[in-house]
């Protein structure tokens, strides 16, 4: 028998019609699965089997869920998380030949005649028992640093937003793969049946690098793990709420008799994609109640506010997408993402960074003490970081109190909290000039395996066969990396 015809009668098998009247107990088994429910943890029912096409774990999970907050267009290392003295000492000095070792750089300072080194104008400290180095930008993150583990060694191989956004949300520099979000729905199916299992957060009214919703797409994977978007105002996400005229029992019967037709119509062609489109109707109605409840935060108390900073007031800023985040993860949500553009500062670097940090800084630190606060945080990843740093050299004209800063993808810094992750770490560590990596280097595809690792999957065997290859998020690459767990 062909591998056609194996799989059609592994469809035949799922179909709802096909599986009532080969199952003696019928109806009674879907009575009993419900009132045995889905568990909260790990997204595991009662029997312990997963929602997912994963039906066990590989490894003891240290997460349930990730908050990944992703700063878009790249924030400089050098003036956040990686001091380097070295840079002021030489301000104005031009790039060492030995330490730029041939390495390509972007069309836009390729043709500058000189590559004058930029030290950061802002002091750093050392804070917590880590002694972690951070900028005077972020004084509300140095006061969590000991929650932080902090990663000086990132690096990538994509030199232009595209394909470094594409790269860290996808795995892959070329559009089409499964988002991460996507793959973690795929595999470890929903905590919550009434809120998608992947849900995204853009901060309103930010001008930068464009963002395109294939960065939280399903790929080639089935329609229902998508992420879904939520925006701020009265219809948090879109076309979910009954035109007017149209009742919720109206709906309700619609979807019944909508369900009917599609189930035939799967009958004949045995289209998963007819399957999929079912469940996110489903998914969409329950959400009519489900969203309005999670994304109402007039219950919340001041001090919450005061906390997140007054911009948490603020439907759709980047303070009040992190307070929805931990009320998304509240509900046990598996993978929120936040996005939160304008880090792509080629000139102005200074004030413009400064801003930046003033929109963050206060709500980062606030959402890793709220979940501390509520005992979430040990099974909850929190991951900061962009899709690549920022050079050494000033890109533009450099004075002594502005410079701009190209695309450098050779090394970087980010941060991760909680999840099972080694808290108070700074991990790795770039050269005099944070131009190269000198210890312990990672990777993109490294970061996506620790990362499901902690969620307690092995990376190499959470795969989807697509068009004669199986893919997994990591492709052929990666590897878990130790020293950033607990």
């Amino acid at each position: 028998m062909n591998e056609t015809l194996i799989n059609r009668d592994a469809e035949v098998e799922m179909t709802r019609r096909h599986f009532f009247s080969r199952t003696s107990t019928g109806l009674g088994a879907v009575a009993l699965g419900h009132l045995l429910a889905t568990d909260s943890s790990y997204g595991a029912s009662a029997s312990g089997s997963m929602s997912g096409v994963l039906k066990s774990l590989h490894y003891p999970p240290r997460a349930k869920r990730v908050i990944y907050l992703f700063m878009s267009g790249g924030p400089s290392q050098i003036d956040l998380l990686d001091d380097k003295p070295v840079l002021r000492e030489k301000n104005g000095e031009d790039l060492p030949a030995s330490v730029r070792m041939g390495q390509r750089l972007t069309g836009m300072s390729s043709n500058q005649a000189t590559l004058p080194l930029a030290g950061s104008i802002f002091d750093f400290a050392k804070y917590g028992n880590s002694g972690a180095e951070i900028s005077e930008l972020l004084p509300h993150t140095a006061k969590v640093a000991d929650d932080l583990c902090i990663i000086r060694s990132m690096h990538t191989e994509a030199i232009n937003h595209d394909p470094a956004i594409t790269f860290f949300q996808t795995g892959s520099q070329m559009a089409g793969r499964p988002s991460i979000g996507a793959w973690l729905d795929y595999g470890l199916g929903s905590a919550n049946e009434n809120l998608p299992s992947f849900c995204v957060l853009v901060t309103k009214n930010k001008g930068g690098q464009p963002l395109y919703a294939r960065l939280w797409g399903n790929g080639f994977l089935a329609a229902q793990h998508q992420g879904v978007q939520f925006r701020a105002g009265k219809d948090p996400v879109l076309y979910l709420n009954n035109p007017q005229g149209v009742t919720t029992q109206g709906r309700r019967l619609m979807l019944d008799r909508l369900r009917e037709m599609h189930q035939m119509q799967y009958e004949r062609s045995l289209d998963p994609a007819i399957s999929a489109r079912i469940a996110q109707y489903e998914m969409a109605f329950r959400m009519q109640s489900s969203v309005p409840e999670v994304t109402d935060v007039s219950n919340e108390p001041d001090h919450v506010f005061d906390m997140y900073g007054p911009d948490s007031r603020n439907p759709g800023t980047f303070a009040a997408n992190c307070l929805l985040a931990r009320r998304l993860a509240e509900k046990d949500v598996r993978f929120i993402q936040l996005f939160h553009r304008g880090w792509d500062q080629h000139g102005n670097l200074p004030k413009s960074i400064a801003n930046q940090c003033r929109e963050t800084d206060q709500a980062c630190a606030a959402l890793i003490r709220d979940l501390k606060q509520r005992g979430m945080l040990d099974d909850t990843l929190v991951v900061w970081g962009g899709e690549f740093g920022r050079t050494s050299y000033s890109q533009g004209k450099l004075t002594s109190d502005d410079y701009g800063r190209d695309h450098h993808p050779r090394c970087f810094s980010m941060w991760m909290a909680g999840g099972g992750t080694k808290a108070g770490t700074v991990y790795g560590e770039t050269d005099d000039f944070s131009y190269n990596i000198v210890k312990d280097p990672v990777h993109v595809h490294d970061l996506h395996a620790t990362i499901l690792k902690l969620l307690g999957i092995d990376h190499e065997r959470l795969t989807y066969k697509s068009q004669g290859r199986r893919y997994r998020l990591t492709d052929v690459f990666g590897k878990v990396v130790d020293g950033l767990m607990a």
